[in-house]
């Protein structure tokens, strides 16, 4: 197994964090790396729910991805299993902070090989998925 992690101190409640992820429309609008769109299909936003989109990027390659909601606890915590390659399980921890959320972005991924192979793509792109999430909630980066 290998970790990326990330962390970001947002000016926002938890609650306004947590809605930017629970609504499908808004989320589609920030999920995935700069240049990038979704098309979402289903958006199960329930613990075992189910999420199939398909990432547009900006050459317009389409990357089907298909996820579960294994955890959701309101205004904290958001874990969800990416079921198809490369497998890996996020979890988006979200903690009232002094002016708003401190937002932990804790990506495992189960084979150590495949992470090392695309840490160049996952780790700048974590950071870009964190500011795309600023821009959402009306915040400057």
């Amino acid at each position: 197994m290998y970790t990326f992690f990330s962390s970001r101190h947002l000016a926002a409640p938890p609650a306004a964090v947590f809605a930017a992820i629970a609504d499908p429309k808004r989320l589609a609008r920030w999920w995935g790396p700069a240049g990038f769109s979704n098309e979402f299909d289903v958006f199960e936003f329930h613990e075992g729910g189910r999420w199939i989109f398909t990432m547009v990027g900006p050459d317009g390659g389409r990357y089907p991805n298909e996820s579960v909601f294994a955890v959701i606890e309101p205004e904290r915590r958001v874990v969800i299993d990416h079921v198809v390659q490369p497998l890996f399980r996020l979890s988006i921890t979200l903690s009232p902070a002094p002016g708003g959320t401190a937002l932990q972005w804790e990506q495992v991924l189960e084979d150590a090989e495949i992470a090392k192979a695309m840490a160049a793509i996952i780790e700048p792109a974590n950071e870009q998925n964190l500011d795309r999430l600023s821009r959402e909630l009306g915040l400057a980066e």
